[in-house]
C-alpha cells in the first residue's frame, strides 16, 4: 500500500508507533522499522545522552527509517533537538509544545517533521510553519489527550491542511485502519498495541493489565489541571480522582503520580504507577511480535479496503 507518507518517510507499511516515554526503546522502535513500519523512540523526560544512545542502538539493529518523538516540556528540549539532527534521523514527531523554533535547523538536516496536533488550530499552524505531515490523535488515546474523538478529529484535520495527516488514537486492528483512510488519513499510528507486543521491553505485569483490560477500564485523571492523562484503571487513579474531585493543590496530585510511568513500565507496579493505555486496550488480547501486528493489521485493512483507492 503505497501512500503519501510511505512515499515521504521510506516505509513499507502506512503503520507508526506511538512514541511512548519508557516505552519505545530501542528494542521496539528497530523491531517496528524492521517490520516495515516506522519505529519511534519515545524521549520522554529522559536526558539528552540517553536519547542518543537510543538513537545509536537502533542504527545497529535495522537500516530502516526510523523516528525519535520529542516531548517539548522535557528539560533537555533543545540538546535532544539537536542530537536529532546531528544524527540525521529520518523522522521527529513531537508533542506538548510547539517545535517551530527546531524547525529550520531540522530540515537542514533532511529531517522529516511530523507534530502530533489535538486541534484544526494546531494542525494548520504547523503545516504554516513547514511540517511535513500531522498526527491527529484523538481523545481515545493513552498518555496526554485532547478532548476531541479521531473520529471526529481526523476529517477536520484532512480538509482543514494540505499535508499528509495520519490518525491517532483508538486503532488497533484492520477495521480501525481502514476507518482512518476512509477518514482521509495516509497513515495511522498505534500505541497500545505496541505496548503488548513481544519485542517490547515494559515489565510483564504491565503487558498483562493492557491484555486483560475491559473496554470501560481507563480513566482520564487532571483535568481540572488542564493536563488530562489516559491510563488504566487503579488504585492511583482511584486516589487521584478522589483528590481531584476534592478540590486538591496541582502540587499534591503532582505527588501522587511523580515517576507513576516509571513505577509501572519498569518496576512492574501495577496498582500505585501511571499504566498508560488507549480506550482500545479493550481489543488487545494476546502478545504478538511487531511483524505479527503490522502484518495482521495491513492484511485485515488491504480486505476492507477492496475497490477503494487503497486496495
Amino acid at each position: 500500500m503505497k501512500t503519501e507518507i510511505t512515499e515521504l518517510l521510506g516505509i513499507q507499511y502506512p503503520i507508526i508507533q506511538g512514541g511512548m516515554a519508557w516505552v519505545g526503546t530501542w528494542e521496539l522502535a528497530s523491531a517496528v522499522s524492521e517490520a516495515g513500519g516506522l519505529g519511534i523512540i519515545g524521549s520522554g523526560g529522559a536526558p539528552a545522552e540517553w536519547v542518543k544512545d537510543q538513537i545509536q542502538q537502533v542504527k545497529k539493529h535495522t537500516d530502516k527509517p526510523f523516528g525519535v518523538n520529542l516531548m517539548l516540556m522535557n528539560p533537555d528540549a533543545d540538546k535532544i533537538a539537536q542530537i536529532i539532527a546531528e544524527e540525521h534521523v529520518e523522522v521527529v514527531t513531537t508533542g506538548a509544545g510547539n517545535p517551530e523554533k527546531y524547525m529550520k535547523m531540522w530540515k537542514e538536516a533532511g529531517v522529516k517533521v511530523v507534530p502530533v496536533v489535538a486541534s484544526v488550530a494546531l494542525a494548520r499552524r504547523m503545516e504554516r510553519s513547514g511540517a511535513d505531515a500531522v498526527i491527529a490523535e484523538g481523545t481515545e488515546s493513552g498518555g496526554h489527550i485532547g478532548e476531541t474523538t479521531t473520529m471526529v478529529l481526523v476529517p477536520q484535520v484532512v480538509d482543514a491542511v494540505s499535508i499528509p495527516v495520519i490518525a491517532a488514537g483508538g486503532i488497533a486492528d484492520g477495521r480501525g485502519f481502514a476507518a482512518a483512510m476512509m477518514l482521509g488519513a495516509k497513515a495511522v499510528q498505534m500505541g497500545t498495541i505496541f505496548v503488548a507486543s513481544k519485542e517490547s521491553i515494559v515489565h510483564e505485569a504491565y503487558k498483562q493489565k493492557v491484555i486483560k483490560a475491559k473496554d470501560i477500564d481507563t480513566k482520564v485523571t487532571g483535568r481540572s489541571t488542564g493536563h488530562p492523562v489516559r491510563t488504566l484503571r487503579n488504585q492511583q487513579t482511584k486516589e487521584y480522582l478522589r483528590l481531584e474531585a476534592a478540590g486538591a493543590s496541582l502540587e499534591e496530585l503532582e505527588k501522587l503520580t511523580l515517576g507513576g510511568l516509571r513505577k509501572a513500565v519498569v518496576d512492574g507496579d501495577v496498582m500505585h504507577g501511571s499504566v498508560m493505555a488507549g480506550q482500545i486496550a479493550g481489543l488487545v488480547k494476546e502478545e504478538l511480535s511487531c511483524k505479527e501486528i503490522i502484518e495482521k493489521v495491513y492484511g485485515e485493512a488491504q480486505e476492507l479496503l477492496k475497490g477503494s483507492q487503497y486496495e
